[in-house]
């Protein structure tokens, strides 16, 4: 199909620009702009994209548009797509993130605070609702779900154990089912692909080796964590949250655990993908250790190593997309994570609520228990308003979270 570059630019720039609300909403815009609007993918390709893209790591919405752009301009097409998805989002993330490192302690900006994370326990209470409804197909995911969060809340199981724990049993447990038959490749593909793979891995590898030959401890460490990071990314940010903010506050003691909170509740906020709080998280990190020249260092640093990872993916796995998804082994290993994405994002729920209502955390052997005697009513109250605008009134996500800012503001100032 012929597509003109004002039209393939003016579309992909306004998916970024207003790809607000997470993936779902960002899905069902391109869902809009690219097959009912421009006819640009047909609905069999675009599902066929999107199923393949959440077989990878890595946000599903992104990698979405760098296919679709891969489809309509092949590298060079997606390369511009993925790129404007991220860059406008990532702008905003850069200048919110400067503001609050200067700003955050002032009691006014943490009292705004206050009404955004109670916001953000009723997003990530909705999104674990919705996820649930679609991954958990029947007990076997049920009891997958169960006991990935028992392993990640009471045993404290690293989050890559129990993704690669759940891909292998869904792998095991769809042997002997009939694949269907897949395509032929082209002639030379094969070469093509491994030589798209060594480009990339080079582009990935090459920040990371630098800081490290430098002899930058903190840059090599922010490129190690975030490139482990886009690895085990399944399931989209809120799933490896958890995972991140046990290393980020307690491994690496970069941030706070009240500051994660503000992270995610600024990313938010912004166009793109979730899974820019990596950036926010990296430069709060880097002003911590360096100032304003170290926290942009950090931020690109964990820019690059998050979405160049994404790029490889999909420039490498899809001219082979009908192939991988002729495979039931592995559409039945993207299940079984799906069902342990929803026990992870259980236990970021529970840890969210707990640190929102309870000023006090005591550790027990069965996981972190609230000291009852510190719940916050301030919170509470914040909580069950966000609740109610949101999940009753359905209030949208920008509208509410602005509300619930200026309401934490109002509750700071009557008390």
């Amino acid at each position: 199909m012929k597509v003109s570059d004002r039209d393939f630019l003016r579309s992909f720039a306004r998916v970024g620009l207003l790809s607000f609300g997470g993936p779902a909403a960002q899905i069902s815009l391109m869902q809009t702009e690219l097959v009912e609007r421009r006819g640009w993918l047909d609905q069999r390709q675009f599902l066929g994209a999107l199923s393949f893209c959440m077989l990878m790591p890595g946000p599903e919405a992104m990698q979405l548009a760098t296919y679709a752009g891969w489809k309509l301009r092949g590298t060079l097409g997606g390369l511009i797509t993925g790129l404007l998805f991220v860059l406008p989002g990532a702008a905003v993330i850069a200048a919110l993130a400067l503001a609050y490192a200067e700003w955050g302690e002032v009691p006014l900006v943490q009292a705004l605070f206050s009404g955004i994370k109670a916001a953000v326990l009723v997003i990530v209470t909705q999104a674990l609702w919705r996820l649930a409804g679609r991954a958990l197909e029947g007990r076997a995911h049920w009891a997958l779900a169960i006991m990935a969060f028992a392993a990640i809340y009471v045993g404290a199981l690293p989050f890559p154990v129990i993704i690669a724990a759940a891909a292998l049993w869904g792998a095991w447990t769809s042997r002997g089912a009939t694949p269907e038959p897949p395509p032929h490749a082209s002639p030379g593909q094969t070469a093509r692909t491994l030589r798209t793979a060594l480009i990339w891995a080079a582009l990935w590898a090459a920040p990371v080796l630098a800081a490290y030959w430098a002899g930058a401890t903190f840059l090599t460490d922010i490129a190690l964590f975030f490139s482990k990071l886009a690895v085990v990314t399944f399931g989209g940010a809120y799933a490896v949250l958890a995972y991140m903010t046990q290393t980020v506050t307690q491994t690496h003691g970069w941030l706070s655990t009240d500051q994660m909170i503000d992270a995610l509740g600024l990313a938010e906020t912004t166009p793109g993908p979730l899974i820019l709080v990596t950036q926010f998280v990296a430069m709060l990190a880097g002003f911590t250790t360096g100032g304003t020249g170290m926290a942009l260092l950090a931020g690109a640093l964990a820019l690059w190593v998050t979405f160049v990872p994404c790029f490889l993916w999909i420039f490498t796995g899809a001219p082979y997309l009908d192939r991988i998804l002729a495979q039931p082994r592995l559409r039945g290993a993207l299940a079984a994570i799906s069902a342990a994405v929803v026990g992870v994002i259980a236990n970021l729920s529970l840890w969210f609520a707990l640190h929102v209502l309870f000023g006090q955390i005591a550790s027990t052997p069965f996981g972190a228990v609230p000291v009852l005697s510190s719940l916050s009513w301030t919170a509470a109250g914040l909580t069950a308003l966000a609740a109610l605008l949101m999940a009753a009134l359905r209030i949208p996500m920008l509208p509410a979270l602005a509300l619930m800012a200026l309401t934490g503001a109002a509750a700071h100032w009557w008390t």
